[in-house]
């Protein structure tokens, strides 16, 4: 085996101090675009309607959380001081093999959402009297004029469930809720996942701007004020879809992906940075050293690589005789090892140096506050280096400023991020 070959892969991989920060001035750049609606911004800047809690919201409230095949109903009480207790949780899944699928191209709107309302039934104990406020997390791409109205643009994540599309799900929801004589629970707010994420550490922690999703997929959220832009609308939370960032130097690999990807020409940052893609690129670059030929790898199998620190890098050797039958000895793990960790270091530098542009758009004379961003998802929580890795990245971006933000995990903001979306005012605008 050629180590030239390895070091060229790890080369294109690999992004220094400048290329980071390069990238968080021209993610600053799409935001600042974004915001004054210039016409020139990568990035989506949906409205969300909703402002940050203030720590103080109390009340039980129902939170409905959708962001795949397993469907979660929550009651929560808000007990202020950023404290919550959760009363009861109705877990199922929207297909069981050989009963159900709620999701096939078969199934239809009434179907799914009277199965969403019998949950909703089970988690008030079957009460059709007491008055309950419902938010609704829904990770899919929805047009958004207020807090309630999403209207579901198409459906992704493989789901197909007819009569949804172009229709919004509160409406359907209500409709659902009526047909069970659930009139009492009244369905208010729709909110992104990575919105929850923000809502839900903003409320436990105070000082959080940021909300981010760093798992299959990746995107995140910020809270915008308007007033380094001087444009006077109302402050509320911004969905950037960061995922769909463009403005991005590619190498051949991730040329090669874009294209075989099922849509091509979209989602350029996501491509680079998250789970779903980065087994992809870690075996493109195999098949151009040893000819394995089309291999899947995953980013679990990444993260076994990277938590191997044995001597022999047995579990390495292991792993690739598993996957591909080839039979290496240790000096070639640590060229395949040396590999992962680029492909999962350049990763979480590009991420942070979003997180970067965006404190450069927020506080853009300086002066950056001391304060939290918020990380929900598998790559950021249990991947092997990734924190690490971030942590140095903020510290190359932003020097002085880089004890001024403390990365947190926030796992449990889906369900918690919609119930205070349905205890805020909303933000009209």
């Amino acid at each position: 085996m050629e180590n030239s070959k390895f070091q060229q892969m790890i080369d294109d991989f690999t992004l220094d101090s400048d290329a980071i920060k390069e990238i968080a001035a021209s993610f600053r750049y799409d935001i600042d675009a974004g915001v004054r609606e210039t016409g020139e911004s990568s990035l989506r800047m949906l409205k969300s309607y909703i402002g940050l809690p203030t720590g103080n919201e109390k009340g039980e409230y129902l939170a409905l959380d959708f962001g795949g095949t397993n469907l979660r109903v929550v009651l929560i009480r808000l007990e202020g001081n950023g404290k919550f207790e959760v009363i009861k949780k109705v877990a199922k899944p929207l297909v069981k093999p050989g009963e159900y699928d709620f999701i096939c191209a078969d199934a239809n709107a009434d179907e799914l959402f009277d199965f969403i309302a019998d949950m909703v039934e089970k988690a008030v104990d079957g009460d059709h009297d007491k008055k309950y406020l419902l938010g609704h997390t829904f990770s899919f791409p929805s047009a958004q004029t207020n807090i309630y109205n999403a209207r579901l643009i198409i459906w992704t994540k493989e789901f197909a469930t007819k009569g949804v599309e172009g229709e919004v799900v509160n409406d359907l929801l209500k409709a659902a809720l009526a047909r069970k004589n659930l009139s009492n629970v009244e369905p208010t707010a729709v909110i992104n996942d990575t919105v929850a994420v923000l809502l839900a550490a903003a409320y436990k922690l105070g000082n959080v701007n940021v909300g981010s999703i760093y798992a299959t997929g990746h995107n995140t959220c910020y809270y915008e004020t308007y007033t380094s832009a001087g444009l006077g609308k109302p402050a509320m939370v911004i969905n950037m879809e960061s995922g769909g960032f463009n403005k991005l130097a590619i190498n051949k690999y991730d040329y090669k992906l874009d294209l075989e990807s099922e849509k091509p020409y979209e989602q350029r940052l996501e491509k680079m940075v998250s789970g779903r893609y980065m087994g992809e690129l870690f075996a493109y670059c195999l098949d151009e050293a040893w000819g394995i030929g089309k291999v899947s790898f995953t980013s679990i199998d990444i993260s076994r690589i990277l938590a191997d620190n044995s001597d022999t890098l047995n579990d390495v050797c292991a792993l690739l005789k598993e996957k591909t039958n080839l039979d290496i000895e240790t000096e070639d793990a640590v060229w395949v090892k040396a590999l992962a960790e680029t492909i999962a270091s350049r990763s979480a530098r590009i991420v942070v140096a979003t997180y970067c542009g965006i404190m450069w758009h927020l506080y853009p004379n300086g002066g950056i506050p001391k304060q939290y961003i918020a990380v929900d998802g598998s790559v950021f929580e249990k991947m092997p280096t990734i924190k690490e890795n971030m942590q140095k990245a903020i510290y190359e971006i932003m020097e002085d400023d880089a004890d001024k933000l403390e990365l947190v995990l926030e796992n449990g903001g889906s369900a918690l991020g919609a119930a205070l979306a349905a205890a805020m005012e909303p933000v009209e605008g």
